[in-house]
């Protein structure tokens, strides 16, 4: 790589960046590495760099797999990387522009591993056309067997159906044993385990027998795919090179499958920082990059990158104070590139009502002073802990935006129209089916299950629907549909404007379910939009499945038709993020760390993890805040029943030495001494009573 481009690097990601060399024959080989990217190092910076140094090494990008956690940060790796590429290329050239760079194996785990399984279908046991379900479907699919099993009429409470795929999705993705997951992560539903284990057992039958995958089975299969020497080998070869993104993130299943198709680690760079492991609740485990360099032979390349752009260095030695005192870790001291700041501020307060009032004042003396709205953000532990200065921001009339809130996917109206396309691409899809079916009126689940029976009947040939005699009522829908499946399933269909074939049958029935139509009609327009950026039906489904647009609701609200507004979000959304002005809520023992952490060693440092991700979102200005007084809940709304909470374990001498340390609140006047009063001996008086 010419070095003016590497000249824009630090000293340690130059290193990251163009870690390798040529072997004998003149290939760009490397070995294991890992990179230690510390909070706002440049990260995403060196891993582009890494990706256009190995194509300007001559490495062929088809043959380089880049895995990350969203799809958004494949893309904005490879903008990147093209654009330095294309810089190199010119200044070789002394001008002129160099070929785009594309790297057709990136994105997602979940998403390269469908694309493997499609590829290697045969030798796993699926059908091509299979389909991929997201998980509000997995858990109604859950539910109903839940009830043919006779689970809800049980005399004793049952897990419900999101507890039952959260227990089965942690089950698979950290391989523990049934009894292990119930014991550590669901205690409450540990008396049930035979129960859940018939349920499973039937819920991985419905799965294969309609040629169905859910988000977590694309790993599994991929998984179980490794565990073949050979299939292992095949896929190893066909990369040169594999790096992920924030491998700190990865569970037991992704680890492995890493780790089986690069055995000796020739290639594989995985990016990422154990500080910033916060996810375990998702299967993620910090083992996976804390025992990264010794899985291999002589072990991995470690490479740390401490240059901090984002924060200043108060913030920054605070951030590094709370993070030392951890115990397994790398590490690593966080250094300033830019100067100035003042010391981040931990503010004490009565309870949640000055807490409120002291984070708006702060908030609005910020935008007075002219920092944006949206340059500011509150963090805090739980959603909820957002209620009360959510009321108070509206009392104050400020515009937010609070991160978080339904999948787009999971509206009702979207939900319908995607049963449509995944039936007609998977006719072997009886979820997409039975919900396509029940659209028009008089096909209850009856009928529904009626007209399954004679599709599946037929070998699940869709021109067999013609022998179905569907209710009266929903006559005139009927002949609609045979039309559009025929359409849309025809080996010649070609997949622009399926979207807006499947919009015209379904209009009238949107009308007819739903209120405010044309709202949600809106929300498919922006789904055929969507349609056009992907190149077939299956790629489009697949994908909108894993790696789903936000909403904030069912429906889509007023616009935001304001100049600023806001930023509230958990601290688990709010990573990857950051703000020139940070508020953390409710800074103390049980919520930082959280009551639920007690006990186990390994749940307290993610905790304090948590906390020092809160802590470097802050480019300029921090504020943690610890209220002293939490009201008991199940009280009258005037009830002052309440505890005092304790300061949190983790602001200790060294970390409290870094902050400023302040008292927020009104005070009330000191009271003038009467001095003409008469006397009262009230001391003499309780005293004579005993």
């Amino acid at each position: 790589m010419p070095a003016d481009v590497m000249q824009k690097l630090n000293a340690a990601q130059r290193r990251a960046a163009s870690y390798g060399r040529r072997d004998d024959e003149g290939r760009f080989r490397a070995g294991p590495l890992l990179v230690i990217a510390g909070a706002g190092t440049g990260k995403t910076n060196t891993l582009a760099h890494r990706v256009a140094h190995l194509v300007l090494e001559g490495v062929d990008p088809s043959r380089i797999l880049l895995l990350t956690f969203t799809r958004r940060a494949a893309q904005e790796m490879l903008a990147r990387a093209e654009r330095i590429v294309a810089d190199a290329l010119a200044a070789r050239r002394h001008g002129g522009p160099g070929p785009a760079v594309r790297l057709p194996w990136s994105g997602t785990f979940h998403s390269v591993a469908n694309r493997v399984l499609r590829q290697y279908h045969l030798a796993v046991g699926l059908d091509v056309a299979f389909s991929v379900m997201d998980r509000g479907d997995s858990a109604d699919v859950l539910d109903l067997l839940r009830h043919q099993l006779g689970y809800s009429r049980l005399e004793r409470r049952f897990p419900r159906k999101d507890t039952c795929l959260a227990i089965y999705s942690h089950r698979v993705n950290t391989q523990w044993e049934l009894e292990r997951v119930l014991r550590e992560s669901f205690p409450w539903c540990a008396a049930w385990e035979e129960e859940l284990r018939a349920l499973f057992r039937a819920y991985v039958e419905r799965k294969q027998a309609h040629a169905i995958l859910d988000y977590d089975d694309l790993l599994l299969y991929w998984h179980a795919m490794t565990e073949s020497p050979e299939l292992a080998r095949r896929l190893g070869d066909a990369f040169d090179h594999v790096l992920v993104d924030e491998y700190q993130d990865t569970n037991v299943l992704q680890a492995d499958i890493l780790l089986r198709i690069k055995p000796d680690g020739t290639g594989l760079t995985v990016v990422g920082d154990d500080a910033q492991a916060i996810y375990s609740f998702r299967a993620a485990t910090v083992e996976n990059i804390l025992q990264f360099p010794r899985q291999f032979r002589p072990e991995a390349e470690v490479v740390a990158l401490e240059e901090n752009y984002r924060s200043t260095q108060p913030v920054l030695d605070a951030a590094n104070a709370l993070i030392a005192e951890g115990r397994r870790q790398y590490r690593k001291t966080l250094r300033a590139t830019r100067g100035g700041g003042g010391a981040p501020r931990l503010v004490t307060v009565i309870d949640d009502v000055a807490q409120c009032r002291y984070v708006v004042e702060q908030v609005l003396q910020g935008r007075e002073a002219g920092m944006p709205l949206r340059r500011q953000a509150v963090l805090f532990r739980s959603s909820h802990h957002s209620d009360a200065l959510e009321v108070e921001l509206l009392r104050r009339n400020i515009p937010y935006v609070k991160y978080g809130g339904l999948k787009f996917l999971e509206a009702a109206h979207i939900k319908d129209l995607l049963a449509i396309l995944r039936w007609a691409d998977n006719p072997k899809n009886g979820i997409a089916a039975f919900r396509t079916l029940q659209l028009m009126p008089g096909m209850g689940p009856a009928n529904a299950d009626r007209c399954v029976a004679v599709l599946a009947a037929a070998g699940y040939d869709l021109a067999a629907l013609s022998r179905f005699r569907p209710p009266a009522a929903a006559c005139e829908s009927w002949a609609g549909l045979l039309g559009l499946l025929g359409d849309l399933a025809a080996p010649a269909a070609r997949w622009p404007g399926q979207v807006e074939q499947a919009r015209r049958w379904y209009q009238p029935l949107l009308e007819a379910h739903y209120d405010a139509p044309a709202v949600r009609a809106a929300d498919l327009d922006m789904l055929e939009r969507v349609s056009a950026q992907f190149a077939s039906r299956e790629r489009f489904l697949t994908e909108l499945t894993l790696d789903p647009p936000q909403a904030t609701g069912d429906l889509a609200g007023p616009p935001l038709q304001d100049e600023d507004y806001l930023v509230l979000s958990t601290v688990h959304s709010a990573k990857g993020q950051e703000w020139d002005a940070v508020h953390v809520l409710n800074v103390a023992d049980g919520n930082f760390p959280s009551e639920f952490a007690g006990g186990r060693d390994d749940l307290m440092e993610e905790e304090r993890r948590l906390l020092y991700v809160a802590m470097t979102r802050a480019r300029r200005e921090l504020h943690l805040v610890e209220p002293q007084r939490y009201y008991v809940t199940q009280q009258s709304r005037r009830g002052d029943a309440h505890v005092y909470g304790a300061r949190s374990r983790f602001l200790t001498p060294a970390v409290l030495a870094t902050l400023e340390c302040v008292g927020w609140g009104e005070t009330p006047a000191e009271a003038a001494a009467v001095a003409d009063a008469p006397r009262v001996d009230v001391g003499g008086r309780l005293r004579a009573m005993w």
